[in-house]
């Protein structure tokens, strides 16, 4: 017997013969399962989960324990024999993450109904835990470059995936319908989305639908070349295009300070962030993808520079890899980094001003929300993601002048100064207590008063006034004064994507970065991009056009070689902005 499925496009079916087949895009999952995974001597359980099969994709019994104070996952496929990998790679880190944990978010007006289990029928379905908080939207998978561990270029894929400004449009008019809160952030995504020449268009059309944050994900290649190129005016005069349109934010590409790491765009950075900061965009965040014994000697730097161009740079959001593609065991465990890992680097990078202590996942902000929404009335985002996603906290960078220039002499982390957990308890009784119909004026009278109790202003830098800060944003809840804190403080966040061998169905069902797709539906980041021969290439092959079309209806220069980033090293070494960027760094990576 079959049983057939056509969900806005979705080719499901699932076979009941001898054994059962889910049949999704071109592929074919048993729906067999797997045995239980046994524990072994020295290995204690931390919880039981659902898990995959890397090899096909079939969902299997998943146990995540504890050994050799690490995190691992382990589960057992009938054909392709266990499957262990590291998880979390410091067991107190995961154990402290654990106690912030929030319920999950019951979706309004999802896409799909759940007809297949998860993560096999997203959409969204009616099983997601987690509303929108960010919504990528992929405008091209074109790219100027073509780096080596990149994966998603137009000319590996085989065809160019480039949706118009009405597919957008209507992708964004399907996510505003989400409820109980309408999401009205973006992130702007490619391959490199600053090929697009409707670009400005396409932001200008984001405001129009509603869309209040958008995020520009780039290498920044651009910047330095209208910078090179046609002079500095025709890049001022871009960015500030970019940012009347309504960019918000640009997620700028950055592995490293040395060009050994960031081979992408080291020598164009210093063009790029001029750029910005001539042109008037004050909010980058610095995206490092972190690799085991490739960047991360380099990690306390990252942040450093940063500090040094706080001026511009917002924050870091470092990335530990994703791997992708079939790779054996030995081969993962040389490039394998996790959140903690990254997270202790750090801690001895800068020397011990940035803790692993001053470190909290991201459903740390639930109590929060709640608070807020309980206070104002009306729906709120909810960050009730799995905590084990992903960590942040922020930084105060401390300057002081040696032989006349500033240099960055230590970092403050807000939980010197803060009680961040005795606050998250604070606003989750303040929370209950709204929501039992205490009178909101004389909650809002008790929060005032015990803001004191959890703030240490004798530690605070004294240009921070934390607790004003806090009570603005409380009674205003609106996002620049939001905003006004994040020009204050340097934020440090980590969110570590899985992949097929520490993949967690738990995890993705907490998602709440999601893609957004020209059939309607809104995809979870953890299964777009790691099932991509069922979500992403099959999605996008269906709305693309073969490389050799794409050629002849908009040009040869459009596509292959010819569009291709070819770098003058020596010339952009030569330059006197290059030297001032890097200059902290100069000597110990040796980059002149």
């Amino acid at each position: 017997m079959i049983f057939y499925f056509n969900l806005e496009g979705i080719n499901l079916a699932i076979l009941f013969k001898e054994k059962k087949i889910l049949k999704i895009a071109n592929r074919e999952i048993p729906l067999t399962g797997g045995p239980k995974p046994e524990l072994r001597e020295n290995e204690k359980l931390v919880f039981w989960t659902r898990s995959v099969c890397p090899e096909d994709y079939r969902i299997l019994p998943a146990a995540v324990f504890e050994r050799d104070n690490k995190i691992w996952i382990r589960r057992v496929c009938p054909e392709h024999g266990e499957i262990e990998e590291v998880y979390w790679g410091d067991a107190d880190l995961f154990y402290k993450a654990l106690q912030f944990g929030a319920p999950a978010t019951k979706i309004e007006n999802v896409n799909i109904k759940s007809v297949g289990p998860c993560p096999f029928n997203c959409g969204m379905c009616p099983l997601h835990k987690n509303q929108t908080a960010l919504a990528n939207i992929v405008l091209t998978n074109r790219c100027d470059l073509s780096c080596w561990y990149c994966f998603f270029y137009a000319e590996k894929a085989g065809f160019v995936y480039e949706p118009s400004l009405e597919q957008i449009r209507e992708m964004v008019r399907v996510l505003r319908k989400q409820g109980p809160f309408k999401p009205n952030a973006v992130q702007l995504t490619g391959g490199e989305p600053t090929l697009r020449e409707d670009l400005i268009d396409i932001i200008k059309m984001l405001k129009e639908e509603g869309i209040t944050h958008i995020q520009l994900n780039t290498n920044g290649i651009k910047f330095a070349r209208l910078f090179l190129e046609k002079g500095p005016e025709e890049a001022i005069k871009y960015v500030r295009e970019l940012r009347e349109a309504g960019v918000n934010t640009i997620y700028l590409s950055f592995d490293g300070i040395s060009p050994k790491t960031n081979i992408k765009n080291h020598w164009e950075i210093p063009y790029t962030l001029e750029a910005f900061r001539r042109g008037n965009m004050t909010s980058a965040v610095l995206v490092p993808v972190v690799i085991k014994d490739f960047n991360t000697n380099e990690l306390g730097d990252i942040v450093r520079f940063a500090a040094y161009n706080v001026d511009v740079v917002r924050g870091v959001n470092f990335q530990p890899v994703s791997i992708t593609g079939s790779v054996p065991r030995s081969e993962r465990q040389k490039i394998r980094i996790t959140i903690p890992e990254v997270i202790k680097l750090i801690e001895e990078q800068t020397n011990g001003d940035i803790p692993r202590d001053a470190w909290y996942p991201v459903p740390w902000t639930y109590n929060f929300s709640e608070f807020i929404e309980a206070l104002g009335g009306k729906p709120t985002i909810k960050m009730t993601n799995n905590p084990a996603c992903g960590m942040a906290t922020y930084v105060i960078p401390i300057y002081e002048k040696v032989n006349g220039k500033r240099v960055v002499k230590k970092f403050v982390p807000i939980t010197e100064f803060v009680d961040v957990e005795g606050l998250w308890a604070f606003f989750g009784k303040k929370a209950e207590e709204l929501r039992n119909g205490k009178n909101k004026w004389r909650v809002l009278l008790s929060v005032a008063w015990n803001l004191r109790k959890f703030i240490d202003t004798r530690k605070a830098p004294k240009h921070l006034k934390i607790r004003r800060m806090l009570l603005k944003i409380i009674l205003k809840r609106d996002y620049k004064t939001l905003g006004d804190f994040h020009y204050k403080a340097l934020f440090l966040g980590m969110m570590h994507f899985m992949d097929l061998y520490n993949y967690d169905i738990g995890r993705v069902e907490r998602c709440n970065i999601h893609y957004l797709s020209p059939d309607g539906r809104i995809i979870p980041f953890c299964a777009f991009n790691i099932f991509s021969d069922i979500y992403r290439d099959y999605i996008q092959k269906q709305y693309a056009m073969s490389l050799e079309d794409w050629a002849r209806f908009k040009g040869e220069d459009t596509i292959g070689e010819k569009m291709k980033y070819v770098r003058d090293i020596p010339k952009l070494k030569s330059s006197e902005l290059y030297r001032k960027t890097y200059e902290p760094f100069i000597d110990k990576y040796n980059l002149l």
